[in-house]
């Protein structure tokens, strides 16, 4: 579980300042849902707590430390998260266990191929263990980067539109095993989307962000 402070934080890409002095705390354990709609600065919001993106002003803590400032910042690979980007990001050349079993590289080998069966059977995916991404449908694809999010067991767990394009059968699927996961660990969990049926499902706290215009 992992704290999250933002204090004051402003981002601007390009000409649009999607964030301009934006505070947020989020509890251990919370499950905080981020509502808005496309360039609202939901994306970037979780970009910039995963330590992917460099704040322009302000500040972020995670459990009460510095994370992040606009001239010094903790590499993600230190924060201890997991993380599902809108599209997934797989390794070409690796099979799907591995991938998987990638992201959980700190547990030992054969806790690594245990989570990586277990989230696959939970999944629906168990037939696709040793496809490589470019075998793979989008759909598929969207849910083995859920999986190798989860594998390593992350204090923090960062959802950026993780069901986009899933049909209702999958989104209850998925959704399904990310509850069970959150009951299982109480990671802390920010969860992006524009569904408020997937809020709904998910979250404890909620916030919308609205779109900003350029300058």
């Amino acid at each position: 579980m992992t704290s999250i402070g933002i204090h004051h934080v402003s981002k601007t890409l390009g000409v649009v300042q999607v964030l301009q002095g934006f505070s947020l705390e989020v509890a251990e354990a919370a499950r905080l849902v981020v509502l808005g709609e496309s360039g609202s600065g939901k994306t970037t919001l979780l970009r910039l707590i995963a330590g992917l993106e460099t704040p322009d002003e302000g500040e972020i803590l995670l459990d009460g430390q510095p994370a992040s400032r606009s001239d010094w910042i903790l590499p993600p690979h230190q924060r201890n998260i997991g993380m599902v980007f809108q599209s997934p990001v797989l390794w070409p050349h690796m099979t799907v266990t591995e991938n998987i079993c990638f992201g959980a590289s700190k547990l030992s080998r054969q806790e690594r191929q245990r989570r990586s069966a277990d989230l696959l059977s939970a999944l629906g995916l168990d037939r696709l263990s040793r496809r490589y991404p470019h075998e793979l449908s989008g759909g598929e694809a969207r849910r083995v980067g859920l999986a190798r999010a989860l594998a390593p067991h992350p204090r923090l767990l960062l959802m950026d539109e993780p069901l986009t394009n899933l049909n209702p059968e999958l989104v209850e699927l998925s959704l399904a095993v990310i509850r069970a996961y959150l009951e299982a660990t109480r990671p802390t969990l920010v969860y992006v989307t524009h569904d408020a049926q997937e809020a709904a499902a998910i979250s404890s706290q909620v916030i919308r962000l609205a779109k900003r215009s350029a300058a």
